[in-house]
């Protein structure tokens, strides 16, 4: 193989901090190597050396056999280097074609230089069509959800024609036939001679795709594996040093009595649709769908975000009414958000002051917030999910996206939740802190809690879950207990087909 692509010794250091230290990676023409390693192993530093965010401190950098400099993003681009990242880079007051154009609009009128945006929409609508994203050119981002976005971050990379594809967690906010769709359009480009750098979570998705892994550990080179040697259990000992046991862990098979019902509720965004479930102490409920099936919906409107139109929640089989997250706090309700920045933390904020925010008058004496007290809880629930950070008095925005969930988990855990509510509780968080939020989220149940668990990884729900509550447009059209969970039997649930099982 002639690569066509070499990063050979590459070094980066911050105050502080070796991001970097000697690695290196090849990429031959027309090759999808995956890029895998814990949160905090270089992975997205590397790539932000590759795509102009970032000058190394050390080592070089060869295309095509000759050495180059990348000093900005756009040299990376004239290089043929396209960038998709993990956090969303669009704007939401410009349409969908205005963004994956945004900077290289097409001009005409000579002097005048207007954007010609008519050429700007057709070439959109050509992407659009081959990712199979049935949206028009025209619409506003901030109509489309987060998946949708994802989608438009990787039109506006296919309009560079890259001949190097950086793909950083591509995936994270997408559902199964858009992850599927996704992972034939990497295998189109790989056949149209574009190399791809795909970086995952999703290990199944490297075991699909992948020609070969790298995997990165604290910054170093932890091994490379070939095609026929790719498998779940090889890349995570690579990854962590370890064999990682009980990766998922199963239910006990204790009886489970109901705590929570859900009866004949509708939400804001499916108004003629009604929904009812029981959901049981001790019992991870999960619920799956396609983007748009309403579960975040439901979520938020148990959490007190949205007034329900209809119906109501009965915990214990008493009524209680719930309008507004207040509300919810005070009845042992707690959502843990798919959007754990925007919505979960305040990235500000130390992991002490996010811990005890949603509780500060337990921690104030004479109407005045003690820092002692404070300090102590913080201390204990950070110790307890194992929160990596020197002290509580790091801000939530120098976390890695694992222990950004943890400290989200910390806040509600010191308040002893009775429902927890999970709203895709792994998005984009690396595969040791996975398996810990898993055995955290099994340990709750053990003692009691209910947990509701909303996921688009489908390894994650058909693992984790007790039972599977599959939505489609605002409605259950199914309920499968564990013995009956398959992926097929999910997906034929969540494009509408009904299995009778519902209520």
């Amino acid at each position: 193989m002639n690569p066509i692509l070499e990063m050979n010794g590459i070094g980066k250091r911050f105050p502080g901090v070796i991001a970097l230290d000697g690695v290196s990676l090849a990429v031959g023409a027309g090759e999808i190597v995956a890029l895998a390693g814990e949160n905090g192993a270089g992975k997205s530093t590397l790539m932000k050396i590759l795509g102009g965010v970032y000058q190394p401190d050390a080592g070089t950098i060869n295309i095509d056999g000759r050495a180059v400099t990348i000093n900005s993003v756009s040299d990376a681009f004239a290089l043929g280097i396209g960038f998709i990242h993990q956090e969303l880079n669009v704007l939401d007051n410009l349409d969908v074609a205005e963004n994956v154009f945004l900077g290289r609009e097409p001009l005409w009128g000579g002097p005048l230089k207007l954007v010609d945006r008519q050429k700007i929409h057709a070439d959109t609508e050509v992407y659009l069509k081959q990712l199979g994203l049935d949206i028009s050119s025209t619409t506003p981002l901030r109509k489309l959800s987060i998946a949708q976005q994802q989608m438009v971050e990787i039109a506006k990379a296919l309009s560079l024609s890259a001949r190097i594809l950086i793909m950083d967690e591509p995936t994270s906010s997408l559902t199964l036939t858009e992850t599927e769709r996704l992972l034939q359009v990497t295998k189109g480009l790989r056949a149209q001679g574009v190399s791809l750098i795909y970086i995952s979570h999703r290990l199944g998705e490297i075991n699909e795709i992948a020609d070969r892994v790298v995997v990165l550990r604290d910054g170093r080179n932890a091994g490379s594996l070939a095609r026929d040697e790719i498998s779940h259990d090889r890349i995570v000992k690579l990854m962590v040093g370890r064999d990682i046991e009980n990766f998922f862990v199963p239910p006990s098979e204790t009886e489970r009595t109901r705590f929570a019902e859900i009866r004949n509720l509708r939400t804001r965004r499916y108004p003629q649709k009604e929904l009812s479930i029981d959901i049981r102490r001790g019992e991870v409920l999960g619920f799956a769908g396609l983007v748009g099936a309403g579960r975040t919906e439901l979520a938020e409107t148990l959490f007190g975000v949205d007034a329900p139109l209809a119906g109501m929640l009965l915990l214990n089989e008493k009524p209680v009414k719930i309008a507004s997250p207040k509300d919810a706090i005070e009845h042992g309700v707690y959502l843990v958000p798919e959007d754990r920045r925007r919505n979960g933390l305040i990235l500000e904020l130390v992991i002490r002051e996010n811990i005890t925010l949603p509780a500060l008058p337990r921690y104030a004496a004479a109407g005045l917030v003690r820092k002692d007290v404070e300090e102590k809880v913080a201390k204990d629930m950070s110790a307890r999910l194992n929160v990596k950070a020197p002290s509580v008095e790091v801000k939530a925005a120098n976390l890695s996206g694992g222990n950004q969930q943890k400290v989200v988990l910390a806040k509600w855990l010191s308040l002893n939740p009775k429902l927890l509510i999970f709203d895709e509780p792994t998005r984009g968080i690396d595969v040791g802190a996975k398996a810990e939020i898993y055995q955290l989220m099994r340990r709750l149940a053990e003692s009691g809690v209910a947990i509701m668990m909303i996921s688009s990884d489908m390894e994650e729900v058909l693992g984790q879950s007790d039972r599977v509550a599959v939505m489609h447009e605002g409605a259950i059209t199914g309920i499968l207990e564990r013995e009956q969970c398959s992926e097929e039997a999910i997906m034929q649930l969540a494009v509408g087909k009904r299995n009778g099982a519902e209520g």
